[in-house]
């Protein structure tokens, strides 16, 4: 007997979002009046004739249905669109790179690997954290020896070989393009590549284990090796790789841009940090825009690629560069 709260319509919709991976809400009120409508050509339904409470009991059912599969429906704000919410499918027991590891090969998991390492690393310092990479930076990470390089889904021995092979700047373009396409990275209109909301939720577990230090316990060396590469909104617990920070560089308050305004509410209209107390006067920036402040110096606060190697600073073509002296 079918479950009356679980039909075709549900089954169609769940489809097309394994297809496209995320979607909005306008962009589900459009999938599901074409569902419905389908469904029964009788009663043509209109994209606004989908409300949010129905659309909100379509994510319910399809979660309890996908739930015995280790995967769930979850949605984020998106960090530089204001107020769009953006739903994803995601794996809740996968750390999210073994999923990529199922479309990539040994050398180009560890491209990505090396990718993300000049985000979170090089391009993630306590005087500026970037978080972003310009085409041509990504394309540097092609050759071997630019990033961390360790396991990503791989063995050692497939990891040794991908030290010693990389891959071409002709197959790095695709990755990148096919990960863009995929919504595992985003593109801003001045050519910096971010990770998407898609990415930040389902690479949040390995983000905070890969780039962190333990919260307690071992003392490094300098300053800059306890600098905590991933960091959190203080109203909304996100990940923040675009929003403000602490006007106190030394502080670890982040906050995402949308969520400034429920913070100085929650705070009883006191902008102060929500953790030093300091007036959030003139705070900084964190995503691109932290590049407009120029690029520290590989002996300036550079980060420290485990490697040992020295950063570069490959800026895009097409805009990039220019990101010091413009605005969006």
């Amino acid at each position: 007997m079918q479950d009356p709260l679980y039909d075709n319509t549900h089954r169609a919709f769940l489809q097309a979002l394994l297809a496209t991976q995320t979607l909005t809400f306008p962009q589900a009120q459009t999938l599901l009046a074409k569902i419905q409508t389908a469904a029964d050509p009788s009663r043509p339904v209109l994209p606004n004739d989908i409300l949010r409470e129905e659309f909100t009991s379509y994510i319910t059912a399809l979660n309890e249905a996908i739930s015995p599969f280790d995967f769930e429906i979850r949605s984020t704000l998106h960090q530089s669109r204001a107020g769009e919410e953006v739903w994803a499918l995601v794996n809740v027991q996968s750390d999210g790179v073994t999923q990529l590891a199922t479309h990539l090969g040994v050398e180009e998991l560890a491209f990505l690997r090396r990718v993300l390492d000049r985000m979170f690393e090089v391009n993630n310092t306590q005087a500026r954290e970037i978080m972003a990479v310009t085409g041509q930076e990504a394309l540097q990470c092609a050759r071997v020896g630019s990033g961390r390089e360790s396991g990503v889904g791989a063995t050692q021995g497939e990891e040794s070989q991908a030290r010693v092979v990389g891959i071409t700047q002709v197959q790095a373009e695709k990755v990148i393009a096919g990960l863009a396409k995929e919504n595992w990275f985003e593109e801003s209109r001045k050519g910096w590549y971010s990770l998407s909301p898609r990415a930040l939720m389902e690479l949040r577990g390995w983000l905070v284990d890969t780039y962190n230090d333990p919260e307690e316990g071992e003392e490094d060396e300098d300053e800059e090796a306890r600098h905590q590469k991933i960091k959190f909104c203080a109203a909304c617990k996100g990940i923040v790789t675009i929003g403000q920070r602490c006007p106190d560089q030394a502080c670890a308050a982040r906050l995402h841009d949308h969520c400034v305004g429920k913070m100085w509410a929650a705070q009883g209209r006191r902008e102060e940090c929500p953790s030093c107390k300091k007036e959030w006067k003139e705070p900084g920036m964190v995503g691109e825009k932290a590049a407009r402040r120029g690029r520290p110096s590989a002996g300036a606060g550079a980060a420290r690629p485990s490697n040992g190697r020295r950063r570069t600073s490959g800026m895009n073509t097409d805009g990039a560069a220019d990101e010091e002296s413009s605005d969006d």
